[in-house]
């Protein structure tokens, strides 16, 4: 039996008196993620990305561990009841324009205590003092760098849109306006490299293509760790007192970890390893959260219908956006239909041993989103699910 057939059966028996659908995390998995962050964060702390597992129970079981601190957020809202419920070190990893937010945040000493937000722009500072509403409560207040790769003048570039802020001079600028602002502390300093965290290097099948995503990742960490050394030691001629430099992403954190001016590694996604994180040399992870949908029709031949199973990921459209049907191994797709919205027609020999209510086992392509579509995960040790844990959709919230 293949390691994935074994973990097959184990699913199947855990899951034997639940009906499909069903979410599942995998706890041994997890945790073993959890350890090969820590390993390569080097003694740096991590500081877990809400979005990327959008569960208490489960951000809770993560912090406990040791070489983890702090949650890095998705909004506002979200920031705060996190706060409320306990996390004392809640980084907002995205700007905001919630009003309602801001004046609560502004009316509360433990909020404003716990939470850090983010800006790029003296516009976000004057919208949350136009948010107040009487609020005195002191902000924390965290920079994003612009940490894209640019070549030929800016004429080539490679990284996520996110802050207008790039070169020292920039950020420093920024700085000032958030210390000549009163009722604000700038404490950190953010820069996400997502187009080397989150950007397998090693395509299957693609050799030219990793070949080229390699060489731009290499140059790209280079240009970074030299110009984010000079962006900290900018940022500290106006707040010799930052608490925090940020960096990272569970692709890069070994590489990010080296740089001295980095104090802590951002990462989630590792902690679950969904299908987008199968193409990397840098680690190798372990499936840690999967769905199963129940086989409903057999059409013929080499085919059967699962119900529902459309849950595509954000991002630019493709078929690396789609769950991929993982367990038994060898089904795939109908070209001319994937995944739909209350079926999903799957070809291949496997096809023909499954029966009416077997399930088939998918793994997302991103890792939090998962959580949007199921009220709770199932938390499997060995064959046995020992534990039921609400995602957030499972307690009322869907944030974003």
């Amino acid at each position: 039996m293949t390691p994935r057939a074994a973990d097959r059966a184990r699913y199947d028996r855990a899951t034997a008196h639940l009906d499909a659908p069903v979410a599942i995390v995998d706890l041994d998995a997890f945790d073993a993620n959890a350890d090969d962050l820590v390993r390569r964060a080097g003694g740096k702390p991590i500081r877990v990305a809400s979005k990327s597992v959008r569960c208490r129970a489960l951000l809770e079981r993560v912090l406990a561990r040791d070489g983890f601190a702090g949650i890095m957020s998705f909004t506002l809202a979200e920031s705060l009841w996190l706060a409320r419920s306990g996390f004392e070190d809640v980084l907002l990893a995205y700007p905001s324009a919630d009003r309602a937010a801001f004046a609560e945040l502004a009316h509360d000493p433990k909020l404003a205590a716990a939470v850090t937000v983010m800006v790029d722009d003296p516009a976000q500072l004057r919208l949350m003092d136009d948010a107040r509403d009487g609020g005195r409560e002191e902000i924390r207040v965290c920079l994003e760098l612009d940490t894209s790769w640019q070549v030929l003048g800016g004429r080539v570039r490679v990284g996520a849109r996110r802050s207008p802020l790039r070169s020292p001079a920039q950020v420093a600028d920024m700085a000032r306006s958030v210390a000549r602002r009163p009722g604000f502390r700038l404490v950190g300093l953010m820069a996400y490299e997502g187009h080397v965290a989150g950007v397998g290097d090693a395509v299957a099948g693609r050799p030219v293509r990793s070949r080229a995503i390699q060489l731009m990742q290499a140059a790209a960490r280079k240009e970074l760790a030299v110009r984010r050394a000079e962006v900290v030691r900018a940022v500290r001629t106006v707040a010799p007192d930052l608490e925090f430099v940020n960096g990272g992403g569970t692709g890069s954190v070994q590489h990010t970890a080296a740089e001295r001016a980095v104090t802590e590694i951002a990462a989630g996604s590792g902690l679950y390893v969904p299908r987008l994180f199968d193409n990397y040399t840098s680690f190798t992870g372990r499936p840690a959260a999967l769905f199963a949908q129940p086989v409903v029709r057999r059409p013929g031949v080499g085919v059967v219908t699962v119900l529902g199973g459309g849950y595509p990921a954000s991002g630019a459209p493709g078929a690396d956006r789609l769950p991929v049907p993982y367990l038994p191994e060898g089904l795939r797709y109908d070209p001319q239909e994937g995944p739909g919205e209350v079926q999903t027609p799957l070809l291949g020999a496997p096809a023909d041993d499954l029966l009416i209510g077997d399930k088939v086992w998918f793994r997302h392509a991103k890792a939090g989103e998962l959580c949007e579509r199921f009220d709770v995960l199932r938390l499997v040790e060995g064959d046995t699910v020992t534990a039921t844990a609400p995602t957030y959709r499972g307690e009322g919230y869907t944030f974003l």
